[in-house]
């Protein structure tokens, strides 16, 4: 390594703590300003020209909020759209009377896990969120949860979205590790169903029980209002209440969008109008959007609902997630003034010093490159591309070597990650209590991926 890399790794991990600082010591700096202070005097020192980190600075912020931000947006719309009509009311009562206090972690994971195997993290979690806080309010109200109903809900949610999105194909991740080492598609999507499963267990019911009595989260009663209040304000004034069926279907429209734009995608050649009709369609955003016009199509449009009432519900649906639409900007751009400051170059020289297994190496550098860069998929691109060659020139097995990268890119999601800002702002958490969930568990189910690549790898190939 060159002494640059290692001032530009010293800058990288000195910005974490300047963060970190502004916004839990006694000045208690806004965390968009911290972000945005953070990113500025990151870059400067990283030695980038000012027009450029300011370009960086904006590049970031602007683009994490079109691929985030607007599907966040869209999700609250289709939340309160939700709430407001009783359908996750409906949902949250149904999960409550039919599975029992102890197997309620379970069945949320398992949700999770469906939900998952389309959607990034954030998505998923933006769609999951009305049915968590439903769900957590009405376990807080029967007073038999010690510690927050809160985390113990939404613990088995965050890990099982996290397993899928860093293991599991058609994410962008793993399929960017599959087509840079060119390896099988099938073997590696059945090897990290088999990972994920054991890393969902712990990091999601298992530690959920350990850390809830440990925790007091509760989240900004304007944002539970907002996707789990009760009917009374509803859009839909004739007393009508869907079914058990049409609610799910409702709740999980834009979910069934992108599995089948998912499963299209592995069955189908690409050129086809069917399936470039069911990318588009499967779009996160376009799916967000068609998920919130037929919700209110179905739920208050066709039952003579209000629909003065209904624009004025979804522009007060806007108003509790401003604040977590900023800061999440605010992540993105200091993730991209790290990026841009090559700090991933520099994890990528300080790799190559190390004499390990590619299965272990693969999931190092992964892991490396995403918790300095605050970006998986940067994790998973400099992983594959600095071991692309080796995989063709050893006799690696292929597909465990892109599910251990994919697994190195889940490793301690923190504060250059968008992610962790969006679970740290919709729980209402403090830096302590969002490190205590997001990064820990993300942190256990990588830990968990990369053993069970360990434990495959002694068995016969797939492939």
């Amino acid at each position: 390594m060159s002494s640059s890399d290692v001032q530009l790794l010293a800058i990288a991990v000195g910005g974490v703590f300047l963060l970190v600082g502004l916004i839990v010591s006694r000045i208690r700096i806004h965390p968009l300003l911290a972000l945005i202070v953070t990113s500025i005097l990151v870059g400067l020192a990283a030695g980038m020209p000012m027009d450029k980190v300011l370009k960086s600075v904006e590049s970031g912020a602007g683009n994490t909020l079109g691929a985030i931000g607007l599907v966040v947006a869209l999700g609250a719309m289709l939340g309160k759209i939700l709430a407001d009509t009783g359908v996750t009311e409906g949902i949250a009562e149904t999960i409550i009377k039919r599975t029992s206090i102890r197997l309620l972690p379970w069945a949320m994971s398992g949700v999770a896990f469906i939900i998952g195997i389309p959607m990034f993290f954030e998505v998923g979690l933006v769609v999951m969120l009305p049915m968590i806080f439903s769900v957590a309010r009405k376990l807080d109200e029967t007073g038999r949860i010690r510690g927050s109903a809160y985390v113990y809900v939404g613990v088995p949610v965050i890990a099982a979205l996290a397993a899928m999105h860093g293991m599991v194909p058609p994410h962008p991740g793993p399929l960017t590790a599959i087509a840079s080492l060119k390896t099988n598609i099938g073997a590696t999507m059945l090897y990290g169903f088999v990972a994920a499963i054991p890393a969902i267990v712990l990091g999601g019911p298992l530690y959920g029980a350990f850390v809830t009595p440990r925790l007091a989260v509760r989240p900004d009663p304007s944002l539970v209002q907002q996707f789990s209040g009760s009917a009374e304000d509803a859009p839909n004034t004739s007393g009508w209440r869907p079914g058990l069926a049409l609610s799910v279907l409702v709740a999980l429209l834009p979910a069934l969008l992108m599995l089948l734009n998912a499963i299209l995608e592995l069955v189908m050649p690409k050129d086809t109008a069917a399936s470039r009709i069911a990318a588009f369609v499967g779009d996160p955003v376009i799916a967000m959007v068609i998920g919130v016009i037929f919700a209110a199509c179905v739920l208050v449009y066709a039952h003579s609902g209000d629909a003065e009432k209904l624009r004025t519900s979804l522009s007060a649906s806007l108003k509790p997630i401003a604040n977590v639409l900023v800061i999440i900007a605010g992540g993105g751009a200091f993730q991209h003034v790290l990026t841009d400051a090559k700090v991933g170059d520099a994890i990528v020289q300080m790799s190559q010093q190390f004499q390990l297994s590619p299965l272990i190496l693969g999931w190092i550098i992964s892991m490396l490159l995403s918790v300095s860069t605050g970006s998986a998929t940067v994790g998973i691109v400099g992983a594959s591309g600095l071991l692309a060659p080796l995989a063709n020139a050893e006799a690696v097995n292929t597909p465990l070597l892109a599910l251990a990268i994919g697994c190195g890119s889940l490793f301690f999601n923190y504060a250059n990650h968008a992610g962790f800002w969006l679970v740290k702002e919709s729980f209402g958490m403090t830096m302590g209590e969002a490190t205590k969930t997001i990064s820990v568990i993300q942190s256990l189910v990588s830990a968990v991926g990369l053993i069970m690549v360990l434990l495959m790898n002694l068995l016969p190939p797939l492939v």
